[in-house]
């Protein structure tokens, strides 16, 4: 199977989960992540905000942006910008609809990176939207701890790759 037929039996098989079930599956997966060894040592972390279809951060955020420094990627031209969430940060809709922070660029490092994708496998590898963001990203943070998080139904026996695909550490799902 290639990336655009695996990508469209994803869509297919979250069209079979209610927006409820999905919000259920995702307190479920992110409780898992909260636990994480990496994560409770963890002092600066990039997250993401979550589009519709994917495992819903932002509850997570509300709870631990106070507790952690968070970062979060905004999209400029074909590049991740980090940028900090914190208490006074105002949101404006990104590209793809994202709601994105407006503070200035985080140019500090980070202990754990926690990664979106279409599909994952057990051994890391991971599918996004197809447009490359996050494999330029994370290989400029090569030496950071790499969690990819999906629903249950997103990780799959294998996911395509091209050499340029940047592998996760680990994957959490349920």
């Amino acid at each position: 199977m290639n990336k655009k037929e695996l990508r469209t039996q994803i869509k297919a098989l979250k069209k079979q989960h209610t927006k409820e079930q999905l919000l259920e599956q995702s307190e479920k997966i992110l409780a898992r992540l909260e636990q994480h060894p990496d994560f409770v040592k963890a002092e600066k972390i990039m997250l993401y905000s979550a589009l519709p279809d994917e495992v819903q951060t932002q509850s997570f955020l509300d709870k631990w942006h106070l507790q952690k420094k968070i970062i979060l990627p905004t999209v400029v031209g074909d590049d991740i910008i980090p940028v900090e969430y914190a208490q006074e940060t105002t949101f404006a809709v990104g590209d793809f609809n994202i709601l994105e922070p407006q503070n200035e660029p985080y140019t500090g490092d980070f202990d754990l990176i926690v990664v979106p994708g279409v599909a994952f496998d057990r051994k890391g590898n991971r599918i996004g939207r197809g447009r490359g963001y996050y494999d330029r990203f994370l290989n400029q943070h090569l030496g950071v701890k790499r969690i990819g998080i999906c629903f249950d139904f997103q990780l799959v026996d294998e996911v395509p790759t091209e050499p340029f695909d940047i592998k996760m550490d680990e994957v959490i799902s349920f």
